[in-house]
């Protein structure tokens, strides 16, 4: 089964959410990445190591970064959350 890691810009309800379906869903949180100002190179390396699917609200940022790499990764989930009407 697919594994995530989830930068810090992921709303807690989504993650709740994948918990609650059963998915592995690993915070930044939950490995002491947050708000320790982690540039996304380096959160992307953090969960390609951990042969873990990246989790972002970030999509311009981590779009451009996963189109320039040449290491493999687990990929990128690029989320939009909307806010409640």
């Amino acid at each position: 089964m697919a594994r995530f890691y989830s930068n810090e810009n992921v709303p807690p309800p989504v993650i709740l959410e994948l918990r609650r379906l059963g998915r592995d869903v690993l915070t930044s949180t939950d490995a002491a990445n947050a708000n320790a100002s982690v540039p996304d190179c380096e959160v992307l390396a953090f969960a390609a190591r951990e042969g873990r699917i990246l989790l972002s609200h970030n999509r311009r940022h981590f779009l451009r970064l996963q189109l320039s790499r040449t290491e493999a990764n687990a990929g990128i989930v690029l989320i939009r959350v909307n806010p409640p009407a």
